[in-house]
């Protein structure tokens, strides 16, 4: 009998994706023995107060973050759908794509803290196992969180080196002329200032 596949979904605004996407990312694919890695740029997100950069924009700047490395493919399912981007949607669609795939949902600590609030949270747990990146001395506190919503989640700790970064600190950095650099991959620094964005008037 053949292994099962084992895919793993890993979304989010990417605006811009960073180094700590990027480190997140490879921590899945070597200790999660994945088949495939999706990275899924949202399309309309629910839960932003804020306006994202336009799709396309976002999505180039994935495909210039993670590439086309082995094993991952950018999915633009998210943002060609209408209306609001949900996870369990997305989650469905694959479903019905891959009925005997194992799949993987990697989300980080601080949405891991708000999952309850998630669109259909409790069917989350039904289709996906949910592996949440923490730095190694963070264990304990996915434990804690996992024992608090035991319910309806049962969340599983990826361990990854610490990443002191954000997508917010970098949209302030550059729209006040500072650095970012050494927080994004260099091909998405790139086309971040030759797309000028983020900047202000």
């Amino acid at each position: 009998m053949s292994q099962r596949e084992r895919i793993g979904v890993f979304g989010g605004a990417f605006d811009p994706p960073h180094r700590g996407h990027v480190a997140l990312a490879h921590a899945a694919i070597a200790q999660l023995d994945l088949s495939e890695l999706r990275i899924i740029p949202t399309g309309q997100a629910w839960h932003k107060s804020r306006p994202l950069s336009p799709a396309p924009h976002r999505l180039a700047m994935c495909q210039a973050a993670f590439g086309d490395g082995p094993g991952i493919r950018v999915d633009e399912v998210e943002i060609q759908r209408d209306g609001p981007s949900y996870t369990v949607d997305t989650l469905e669609a694959l479903r019905r794509q891959r009925p005997d795939a194992q799949i993987l949902l990697l989300i980080g600590q601080d949405q891991a803290q708000g999952l309850p609030a998630w669109h259909r949270a409790a069917d989350l747990a039904r289709l996906a196992i949910i592996w949440v990146a923490v730095r190694p001395n963070e264990a304990g506190q996915v434990t804690a969180l996992d024992a608090t919503l035991r319910s309806t989640f049962s969340l599983q700790a990826l361990p990854m080196s610490a990443q002191a970064v954000s997508s917010t600190d970098i949209r302030h950095r550059v729209a006040h002329r500072q650095p970012v650099q050494a927080m994004l991959p260099d091909s998405v620094a790139r086309y971040i200032a030759d797309h000028h964005l983020y900047q202000t008037p």
